[in-house]
C-alpha cells in the first residue's frame, strides 16, 4: 500500500472532510435519495443556451466543480474566471494546481507535466477534443505555445471512456476555447500586463516584459451565428543564474586527478553562467459557430501560435579533468572529501579556463483547424469532425570559445561545493577585459553549431453517432454511442551540425561594436566576464558549414509516420440500481496502428560519400481497449465512482526512428548496431480507479480517490541478440564480401541496442482534495474566504533501465521518470466587493526529471523537490461605478525565489543549480 506520511496538509484535508460531512448530514439528511437522484446530469440538449455568469474566483471554481460533478468519468477541471483570465501566466501553471498533477520547470515556467506519477510520455493533450501536434522531438505538448488567455478551461480525464479518442495512459488533457453561442450577449475583453524579473537586466537584455490580449465574442441578431476571436501577445525576458558541474560524477582511480584520493567521487568540470534573452509569442484563436436550427450545429475552430526565443549563456568554464590542452597536469591542493566519498572543494591548479558565449535562437509555429458538425435527427445525434494541424520548429545553436593569451595563461581556481545557494568557483586571474580574450582553438575547439528542424503534421477525420438504446437494452442502457476516427501523423527531424572555426584572420578578440558589456557572475564567485553578440562574431570572424551525413549525426535525422484507425462502441447508463441512481458507461475502443519510419543508417566500411544508406522499417498492431465508468449517486449529494480500463500510450516518436549505426565483426561474422526501433509496441496497462466525492451543491466538495495501474509492458533501452539485419548485411556484403577472412560467414542476425518493450510493473496512488468557501464551515464571519487543497501520494514497483545517455543516474534500475511520491497544492483566497486575493503553494518531492543534453538527446537527472509560492491581488470596479468593467491586477510568481537543483545519485553531488528569480506582474483588464 502507498506509504502515507503524516503531514499538516493531510491532517487539514481529513479534518475538513469530517467537518463538512458532519454539517452536510445535518443539513441535507431530509433530502435523501430523491435529491441525489435529481442531481444526476441529463443529456445535453442543443436547444438550451447556457448563460455564462462571471463571478471571479468563485465563479471559476464553481464551474469547475460542476464539470467534475456532472462527468461520468473521474476528471479534474479548471474554468476561466473571465474571458482571457485564467488565473496563471502559463496554462501549465493552472493545470499543475490540480490533484495528481506535478510540474517540472523549464526556463522558470511550469512546462513539463506529469499525471499521476507518469511522465508526459504517458499522457495526451487535446484542443477542443482533437489531438495536438508538438514542436518538440516527441509527441508531448509544449504548453508555452498555448496562451492561457485564449483558453476557456481545461478538463483532465483521469479515466477514459470508449468514445474518448486520443486518450492517454495516465490521463488526457483537453484544453477548451469558448463557444460564442453559449453567451447571451456580445463581450469584448482586453487586458495588458507589465512584468519584471527580480534578477534585473544583464548583457543586452532588460528585466521587463509585457503581455497583451484582446477577445471579442459576438452573435447575430437571430442567434444563429456566433463568432469569437482572440489575440494574445507576450514578450518575456529570460534571466537565469546557473552553476553546473560536468556529468558523470565518477569514482576516480589512483593518480587520475593528482591531489585527490583514489575512490573519490569527482566531477571533471564546472561552469557558471548568466543566461539572457527573451521569448516573444503571438497567438490567435477564432471560432465560427452556426446554428440555423435545433437540428444542426456547425463549429469551425482555428488556432495559430508563433514564438521566437533568443538567448545567450554568458559562461565561465573550467575543465577539472586533468586536461588543459597539453600544458602540464592538474594539481588539486587541499582536497575536501566528505563522509560519502564525494569531492566537495579544494584549489585546482594548472587549469586553463574558458569564457564562452552559447547562443540559441528558436522559432516555433503551430497552425490548427477543426470543423465539427452535429446533426439531430429525432432522438439521434450525428457527428462529423475533420481537423488538421501542423507544427514547425527551426533552431540555431552557436558557441564561441575564448581564452586569455598568449597561451597558456594557466590559473588556480578555488572550489567549494558545500556552502551558499550555488557551488563556488573563484579564479585567481581577471577575466573581465574583452580585449584580453581571444577566439581560438581551445580544448573544446573554437566553437560548435547546430541547426535542428522539426515538422509535425496531423490530419484526422471522425464520424460518430449517439442513439437511444434499442428496446431490448433499454432497461439497462440509456443510449448507445458508436464512432470511427482516422488519424494520419508524420513527424520529421533534421539536425545538421558542425564545427565553428576561426577564419583566415586567425585568433582574434571580439570588436567593441559586438560587445554587450560585462555580466556579473559574483553569485558563483567568478566576478565579471564579457558578453557579446555570438552570431555576429561567427559571421565576422568564423566559418560554419553544418552537415548531416556524419556517423554521429545519422541517428538524429528521421521521419516517423503513424496511421491510426479507431472504432468505438459505448453503452451509456442512466438508471437506478435498487434505490441508488447510477450513471456511467461501458464500452470498447479498438485501435489499429500502422507505424513506420524512414531514415538512414551508417556503414563505415563503404566508400566515402556512400556510407549513409536509406532504411525503412515499421509494424502494425491492434489494441482492444475495454472500459467501464460507473457513478453511484448516494444520499447527501455524495458520489462514488468506479472505473476499469485497458489503456495504452504510444512510444516516444524519437524512439521509433529507423536510423541506426551498423557494422559486422569480421572475426565472427556477427552483425551489430544501435539506434531506434520503429517496431515498438505501445505501453499498455490495466487500470482500476475508485473515487468518493461529497458535494455541497456547486459551492464545495471533498474527495478521496485511489488508482491502480498494472503496466504490462514498459519501453527502455536494451541490447538484444537475434535482431534481423538481413537488408543491412546484404548491402554490406556487396562491398566487403570479397575481403572476408577464410571460413567466416556473415550471419543475418546479431546484437542490437535500442528501445525495446520490456517488463512493466505496478503503480498506485491516493489523491485527497478539498475545495470550499470557509463561510460554509464557519459562518458569515468568513464570507469571501475560501481554500482549495490537494495531496497526492504515489508509489510504484516499476524499475526501468535508464537511457544510454543518462549517465548521472547510474547503471542500476531507476524509478519512473516524473514520479514524485508526494505532491501538495494549497490555494487560499478572498473575494468580496470586487476585491480578490489568492495565494498558492505547490510542492513536490524529489523525482527523476528529463532534460536535453548537449547532443540534443534525452537525458535524465535526479531533481530536488520544489516549493513554489505565487500570489495575486486584484480589484474589479462595481457595476454602479463609472469604471465598470475595469479590473486592476498585481501578481507575483515564485515568491520564495526557489532554485531548480539536480544531482547525480546523492545530493552532495550537484549537477545544475539554477535560479530564474521572482516575477512581478502589474496589469489591467477591461470588459464591455
Amino acid at each position: 500500500m502507498v506509504h502515507l506520511k503524516r503531514n499538516m496538509l493531510s491532517v487539514a484535508l481529513a479534518s475538513a472532510a469530517l467537518l463538512l460531512t458532519a454539517q452536510a448530514a445535518a443539513q441535507d439528511a431530509p433530502a435523501g435519495a430523491q435529491d441525489a437522484r435529481a442531481s444526476v446530469k441529463k443529456k445535453d440538449d442543443a436547444k438550451n443556451l447556457d448563460t455564462v455568469v462571471v463571478t471571479g474566483i468563485r465563479g471559476g471554481i464553481e464551474r469547475a466543480i460542476d464539470i467534475k460533478k456532472d462527468s461520468t468519468s473521474i476528471v479534474e477541471a479548471i474554468s476561466a474566471e473571465d474571458i482571457g483570465k485564467l488565473p496563471d501566466v502559463s496554462i501549465a501553471e493552472s493545470i499543475a494546481r490540480l490533484p495528481g498533477i506535478a510540474a517540472q520547470r523549464v526556463a522558470g515556467r511550469a512546462q513539463v507535466l506529469s499525471v499521476r506519477g507518469l511522465s508526459p510520455d504517458f499522457s495526451t493533450t487535446l484542443l477542443n477534443g482533437r489531438e495536438l501536434v508538438s514542436t518538440g522531438d516527441n509527441r508531448s505538448v509544449e504548453f508555452d505555445q498555448y496562451p492561457s488567455e485564449l483558453m476557456a478551461g481545461v478538463t483532465i480525464y483521469k479515466t477514459p471512456d470508449a468514445a474518448l479518442v486520443g486518450q492517454g495512459l495516465s490521463g488526457t488533457m483537453n484544453m477548451r476555447t469558448v463557444r460564442p453561442l453559449d453567451y447571451d450577449k456580445p463581450v469584448i475583453a482586453i487586458s495588458g500586463r507589465w512584468q519584471r524579473n527580480s534578477l534585473g537586466s544583464a548583457a543586452n537584455q532588460g528585466a521587463t516584459g509585457n503581455r497583451f490580449n484582446a477577445s471579442y465574442i459576438g452573435q447575430s441578431a437571430s442567434r444563429t451565428v456566433g463568432y469569437s476571436i482572440g489575440y494574445s501577445h507576450s514578450d518575456t525576458p529570460i534571466q537565469e543564474n546557473q552553476v553546473g558541474l560536468y556529468e558523470p560524477w565518477e569514482k576516480i582511480g589512483d593518480n587520475w586527478r593528482p591531489g585527490v584520493a583514489a575512490g573519490t567521487f569527482y566531477s571533471n568540470g564546472i561552469k557558471a553562467l548568466r543566461r539572457t534573452g527573451y521569448t516573444k509569442r503571438d497567438g490567435v484563436m477564432a471560432t465560427l459557430e452556426f446554428r440555423p436550427s435545433d437540428a444542426w450545429i456547425s463549429t469551425f475552430d482555428a488556432f495559430h501560435s508563433q514564438a521566437k526565443q533568443e538567448d545567450t549563456a554568458n559562461q565561465f568554464e573550467v575543465n577539472l579533468g586533468d586536461y588543459n590542452g597539453g600544458y602540464g597536469r592538474l594539481n588539486v591542493v587541499g582536497a575536501q572529501i566528505n563522509g560519502n566519498g564525494t569531492f566537495t572543494g579544494g584549489t585546482a591548479e594548472n587549469v586553463y579556463p574558458l569564457v564562452r558565449g552559447m547562443y540559441n535562437r528558436r522559432k516555433d509555429e503551430i497552425n490548427a483547424f477543426g470543423w465539427k458538425n452535429e446533426m439531430f435527427v429525432g432522438q439521434a445525434k450525428l457527428l462529423a469532425d475533420v481537423s488538421w494541424s501542423k507544427a514547425k520548429r527551426n533552431e540555431t545553436n552557436l558557441e564561441n570559445n575564448t581564452q586569455l593569451v598568449p597561451a597558456p595563461q594557466l590559473d588556480s581556481v578555488v572550489l567549494d561545493y558545500t556552502g551558499g545557494n550555488f557551488p563556488q568557483l573563484n579564479p585567481g586571474r581577471d577575466y573581465s577585459n574583452p580585449d584580453a580574450l581571444y577566439l581560438r582553438g581551445t580544448i573544446y575547439g573554437s566553437g560548435y553549431g547546430k541547426t535542428p528542424r522539426v515538422e509535425d503534421e496531423l490530419s484526422s477525420f471522425r464520424l460518430g453517432g449517439e442513439f437511444p438504446a434499442p428496446a431490448a437494452m433499454a432497461d439497462v442502457f440509456s443510449g448507445i454511442d458508436v464512432g470511427f476516427n482516422y488519424a494520419d501523423r508524420q513527424k520529421q527531424k533534421w539536425q545538421p551540425e558542425g564545427g565553428i572555426n576561426v577564419g583566415a584572420q586567425g585568433d582574434t578578440t571580439i570588436a567593441s561594436d559586438l560587445q554587450y558589456g560585462l555580466v556579473d557572475l559574483g553569485f558563483a564567485g567568478v566576478g565579471m566576464i564579457p558578453s557579446w553578440n555570438v552570431p555576429g562574431a561567427v559571421a565576422r570572424y568564423m566559418t560554419f558549414n553544418p552537415v548531416d551525413d556524419l556517423d554521429y549525426l545519422i541517428p538524429k535525422a528521421w521521419t516517423v509516420t503513424e496511421r491510426i484507425t479507431t472504432g468505438y462502441f459505448k453503452a451509456n447508463i442512466d438508471t437506478t440500481w435498487g434505490s441508488v441512481p447510477v450513471r456511467g458507461n461501458v464500452g470498447v475502443q479498438v485501435q489499429y496502428t500502422d507505424q513506420s519510419s524512414d531514415a538512414r543508417y551508417w556503414d563505415s566500411t563503404r566508400p566515402v560519400g556512400s556510407r549513409a544508406l536509406p532504411i525503412h522499417k515499421g509494424t502494425k498492431y491492434t489494441d482492444v481497449l475495454p472500459s467501464m465508468n460507473l457513478a453511484f449517486s448516494l444520499a447527501n449529494d455524495q458520489t462514488v465512482r468506479v472505473a476499469l480500463a485497458r489503456q495504452v500510450a504510444r512510444a516516444r516518436v524519437d524512439q521509433m526512428r529507423a536510423s541506426l549505426d551498423f557494422g559486422v565483426d569480421t572475426t565472427t561474422g556477427k552483425p551489430g548496431g544501435g539506434g531506434g526501433n520503429p517496431e515498438l509496441a505501445p505501453w499498455r496497462a490495466n487500470a482500476f480507479d475508485l473515487s468518493w466525492e461529497k458535494y455541497f451543491g456547486s459551492k464545495a466538495y471533498i474527495a478521496a480517490a485511489y488508482f491502480y495501474k498494472d503496466l504490462t509492458s514498459y519501453i527502455f533501452t536494451q541490447t538484444r541478440d537475434g535482431y534481423d539485419f538481413t537488408d543491412q548485411v546484404a548491402s554490406w556484403l556487396e562491398v566487403n564480401g570479397s575481403t572476408l577472412p577464410p571460413g567466416v560467414t556473415v550471419k543475418n542476425t546479431g546484437n542490437y541496442s535500442a528501445p525495446f518493450n520490456g517488463k512493466g510493473g505496478k503503480l498506485q496512488g491516493l489523491e485527497l482534495t478539498a475545495s470550499m468557501p470557509l463561510d460554509l464551515m464557519f459562518g458569515d464571519a468568513f464570507t469571501g474566504f475560501g481554500m482549495v487543497a490537494s495531496a497526492s501520494f504515489t508509489d510504484s514497483s516499476i524499475k526501468i533501465l535508464a537511457p544510454e545517455n543518462s549517465s548521472s543516474i547510474g547503471n542500476d534500475p531507476i524509478t519512473l521518470p516524473g514520479l514524485s511520491k508526494r505532491v501538495y497544492n494549497f490555494t487560499a483566497y478572498y473575494e468580496r466587493n470586487g476585491f480578490e486575493f489568492r495565494v498558492n503553494n505547490r510542492r513536490r518531492s524529489d523525482f527523476i526529471g528529463e532534460i536535453g543534453n548537449f547532443d540534443g538527446a534525452r537525458s535524465l537527472r535526479y531533481v530536488v523537490g520544489e516549493n513554489i509560492t505565487d500570489a495575486q491581488v486584484s480589484y474589479s470596479f462595481s457595476d454602479d461605478s463609472s469604471l465598470k468593467g475595469l479590473s486592476l491586477l498585481l501578481q507575483a510568481s515564485n515568491l520564495g525565489d526557489e532554485s531548480y537543483r539536480t544531482y547525480a545519485g546523492t545530493k552532495d553531488r550537484p549537477l545544475e543549480t539554477i535560479k530564474w528569480g521572482r516575477t512581478l506582474l502589474l496589469g489591467a483588464s477591461y470588459k464591455f
